[in-house]
């Protein structure tokens, strides 16, 4: 395993080195003025996780032996700042998260930033390539360890079984920020391309691997987020309506269908000094049309979390969170998909408590450990679990990460 991690880190950089034109000791700006505008940040994590069920695996084979260390990402990204309107942003993403994704290299984002507008008051500008999605609190800035609230996002905001699909999308993005006295205003609107080209989302959606392969089709996405006293109080507001076809191989059993997603997400934040409350709401519309009539169906999935963070000293903090998840919300015991299907009731929820330590060991490198006690299965992923009927309801979840950053 050490081998494989040092392999792709040596790999992750030549491929920076190729794309930037740099030689390694070229990295630091100081030495080449020409460069000034250049940074290359990068990260590496090692997770571990332990489920105590029958079958529910989460990040490989958590449930046997010893646990399951398939839980790796590792990211290297740099930006150019060539005029002071004008950016170029990138970052290479491998992530190895059991059979959901295997750990190759792929590219996270990349994309030009163009500002058109900047005064003291306001900022005005557009980006074009592959974007984050502006969803949530947490969407943007879920790939980088240091950066979340957890080893484990809130599942029923930020699934990690359909992670890509979320995640970003090849298109246009479009921002604007309004600063005032009485607060900072921010409105994003993405129009492109999401991501499906991988197995787990196509899974999520069809509940397995099929013949054929979804296509990405036209979609839209915006947020809107208020901010005061510089983001001590945080109120946020993201809607989407995500657009996915799909091409049918010869001889499917599937026709050429469509799903359309609408999930709407309510956030609120409050940051003092040595503790932050956080807690989103989200309904989520789907329609999956013309597939097959084992297949079509259209139904409002509802979630919601509420989280606290409590900060001990710069080096520790604590993290307590109540997760809830319900794929139907008129049917939130799952009781009426178990009569129409015969698959476990369970899998329909999911309410997660969770506890978890923040470790700080020095400024690049951070040790976290949390546990997780969970009732249903709903956010398990079906390629790590392809049998519902071999999941246990309740189960517990432990995680333990180390992460380091450059």
């Amino acid at each position: 395993m050490l081998n494989r991690l040092i392999i792709l880190i040596g790999s992750l950089s030549r491929v920076v080195m190729l794309l930037t034109g740099l030689h390694p000791s070229w990295i630091n700006a100081a030495e080449r003025p020409d460069l000034k505008g250049l940074q290359v940040h990068g990260f590496l994590s090692q997770g571990y996780i332990k489920t105590t069920a029958t079958r529910n695996d989460v990040f490989g084979d958590s449930t046997r032996g010893r646990g399951s260390f398939d839980f790796r990402e590792i990211g290297v990204n740099a930006s150019y700042r060539p005029l002071t309107n004008l950016q170029f942003s990138g970052q290479l993403l491998s992530r190895q998260t059991g059979e959901d994704s295997k750990g190759g290299i792929r590219i996270d984002y990349g994309f030009v930033d163009y500002t058109a507008i900047t005064t003291e008051t306001k900022e005005v500008g557009v980006r074009l390539g592959r974007t984050k999605n502006p969803f949530g609190f947490y969407n943007e800035t879920r790939d980088v360890p240091f950066t979340r609230p957890s080893i484990l996002l809130p599942q029923s905001i930020y699934f990690d079984r359909a992670r890509n699909l979320a995640l970003a999308s090849d298109g246009i993005q479009l921002y604007g920020e309004s600063r005032s006295d009485w607060g900072d205003v921010t409105l994003q609107f993405v129009t492109g391309f999401p991501q499906v080209d991988d197995k787990s989302t196509e899974a999520a959606i069809l509940r397995k691997n099929q013949s054929g392969d979804l296509t990405p089709r036209l979609s839209y996405l915006g947020r809107l987020i208020y901010e005061r006293d510089g983001g001590r109080l945080r109120l946020a507001i993201s809607g989407a309506q995500v657009n996915v076809g799909y091409d049918p191989a010869a001889k499917d059993r599937l026709s050429s269908g469509s799903i359309e997603f609408f999930p709407l997400i309510f956030s609120a934040q409050y940051n003092a000094e040595r503790w932050s409350i956080t807690s989103e709401y989200a309904l989520r519309h789907i329609e999956m049309k013309n597939f097959h009539p084992s297949v079509d169906q259209s139904f409002t999935g509802e979630s919601f979390y509420f989280q606290g963070i409590y900060r001990f000293s710069p080096a520790w903090e604590a993290v307590l969170r109540y997760d809830v998840l319900f794929t139907d919300r008129k049917d939130r015991d799952g009781s009426e998909w178990h009569a129409k299907t015969g698959l476990p009731s369970d899998s329909r929820f999911a309410k997660d408590l969770t506890v978890g330590l923040r470790w700080n060991i020095t400024p690049a490198i951070m040790l976290r450990g949390e546990y997780h006690r969970v009732n249903g299965t709903a956010w398990l992923s079906t390629l790590d679990n392809p049998d519902p009927a071999f999941t246990d309801r309740h189960w517990n979840l432990f995680a333990a990460q180390v992460s380091y950053r450059f």
